[in-house]
């Protein structure tokens, strides 16, 4: 009953891997893989220093002694008291603020943009085809009324 079971199983996975959305999510990791180093870039090389203007580049100092006194390691590691990191967490949220901005920014708009100026084209496009063939469709119509014509005339001299 088993030997049954496992060329199934084996038949469901290939299924599985050669469904279209298997292949597209993989090829959706590999590029936003290569993709987090652009946006890394351009997070450290520019965003940080204009936020590093206003205030510091490094929010992970910034933390605060809930039950004191709090005695930090030379490690970072916490000796006595609790120890809140609101700046790391902080710092964590900026980060991903300021990537989904420049992910939005630099691919996700212009791309939409593109798209639509393509379904315009392809819908001005269709519209056109669609009068086109309208047109032979009258015109064919006035040739088979012509035709009609033509033998009802023809038919009455004889």
């Amino acid at each position: 009953m088993s030997a049954k079971q496992e060329p199934n199983v084996w038949q469901g996975f290939k299924a599985f891997l050669m469904r279209g959305n298997v292949v597209d999510l993989a090829v959706a990791v590999v590029i936003g893989a290569a993709f987090t180093n652009i946006v890394n870039s351009v997070v450290k090389g520019i965003i940080n220093p204009l936020v590093g203007a206003i205030g510091t580049q490094n929010l992970d100092s910034y933390s605060t002694c809930l039950k004191g006194p709090c005695q930090v390691a030379a490690d970072g590691s916490v000796k006595s008291g609790v120890l809140i990191l609101w700046g790391s967490v902080l710092g964590a949220t900026l980060s991903f603020v300021i990537t989904a901005a420049v992910v939005y920014f630099l691919m996700v708009l212009p791309m939409s943009k593109y798209l639509a100026r393509q379904a315009d084209r392809k819908a001005a496009r269709e519209g056109t085809k669609e009068v086109i063939e309208v047109t032979e469709l009258e015109v064919l119509k006035e040739i088979r009324d012509a035709l009609v014509a033509q033998r009802g005339s023809g038919q009455s001299e004889r």
